[in-house]
């Protein structure tokens, strides 16, 4: 891999750093077509060195320096409709994939079948039968999956589903690791309600904070929550936004929490005081999708499925002024955009052919 940057660049640096780079596309088609693939989710590796993408249909981990599609790896086996390999179910339906902040070849997912599944990834070798796509461990949470997102610690994830249920998944209780036999066993009870749902708002989505203490959480009336974990009772609210919320993030650094709305707008949150700082307004789609820099230093967005209804291009923000810093240059408009874990390197989804990637290969990425 290559030496990752340590070193932040400042706001009237950073355009002479990106501009003369081009884009890399990962695409699954040896020839690339006009086609725009339907990519829901992408997620990086703790050390940047994996892509994780899923389409409603699949989920496809590639070498982040390999664009090649020989040196990915599909993972088509996911989300059919039916649980832990039971007989009949739906078409595959895919929704969220992210992998463990902690552990590089761990991924977890959710979806249509209302199933939380983790995978290994690697290439094979180490545990018997590992890596390539291998099912380390699946609990079913009964309804659609919705979002999902890890604990700090790696081992523990809060999963919200279409019925406006959330649940805390333990993966200590999901993978139990026989070390007599070399082989994984499933726990069927892993997850636990952590909400009431007459009594709850309609999330849409939850990032915990860096110090796993705190989640915060999207609603649909628009408001952020500021819960306890894991009571998840409410500590306090965040009124930024006129129509629902569906993105937050908190930065790499702590100082800032970047929440999304239906408004099309970005609310930047000094987290010292919690007052709204900025208010992000040159989006033109509703913001579903958010990442911050490895410095906590810039911010890009994206619209998920409302992308066709914006304009091309990505903006990338400065957290401490709210300034556009930069903006690359898309054919359309950006669906999901993710930055690397430490490198100025941020791949992105809604253009043709599939998946891109700015940054590598060159001397200043």
């Amino acid at each position: 891999m290559s030496r990752p940057i340590t070193r932040p660049l400042k706001k009237d640096v950073l355009p002479t750093a990106m501009k003369p780079l081009k884009p890399v596309l990962f695409s699954e088609s040896p020839r690339p077509s006009l086609l725009v693939p339907n990519i829901r989710a992408l997620s990086w590796s703790a050390t940047g060195g994996l892509l994780a993408t899923c389409t409603s249909a699949h989920i496809r981990i590639w070498n982040s320096e390999r664009p090649n599609v020989k040196s990915s790896t599909e993972i088509r086996s996911g989300h059919n409709g039916s649980f832990a390999g039971s007989p009949g179910g739906s078409a595959t339906a895919v929704e969220k994939v992210m992998f463990c902040p902690t552990t590089e070849n761990v991924l977890a997912s959710t979806g249509q079948d209302g199933g939380v599944r983790l995978w290994d990834v690697r290439v094979p070798g180490g545990v018997a039968g590992a890596g390539k796509g291998t099912q380390l461990a699946d609990c079913k949470l009964g309804d659609p999956g919705l979002f999902l997102t890890w604990h700090p610690n790696g081992q523990e994830m809060v999963v919200g589903t279409k019925d406006d249920n959330v649940h805390a998944v333990d993966v200590r209780r999901m993978m139990d690791f026989d070390s007599a036999s070399n082989t994984w066993t499933l726990e069927p009870s892993n997850r636990t309600p952590l909400n009431e749902k007459a009594a709850s708002p309609r999330y849409y989505a939850m990032c915990f904070s860096n110090s796993g203490r705190e989640v915060f959480a999207t609603t649909g009336d628009g408001p952020v929550k500021i819960l306890d974990y894991p009571s998840m009772s409410i500590l306090h609210s965040l009124s930024g936004h006129s129509y629902a919320t569906y993105a937050v993030q908190h930065s790499p650094r702590g100082d800032w929490l970047a929440v999304g709305g239906g408004d099309s707008s970005i609310s930047l949150w000094d987290t010292n005081d919690w007052h709204c700082a900025h208010n992000l307004t040159s989006h033109t789609s509703a913001v579903r999708e958010i990442s911050f820099s490895f410095d906590g230093a810039y911010l890009a967005a994206g619209s998920g499925t409302d992308a066709r209804d914006g304009s091309s291009g990505i903006d990338i923000y400065h957290a401490d002024t709210g300034d556009v810093a930069h903006t690359i240059d898309t054919s359309n408009p950006v669906t999901v955009a993710a930055w690397h874990p430490f490198k100025y390197w941020i791949a992105y989804a809604g253009d043709p052919g599939g998946l891109k990637l700015i940054g590598p290969g060159s001397p200043s990425a």
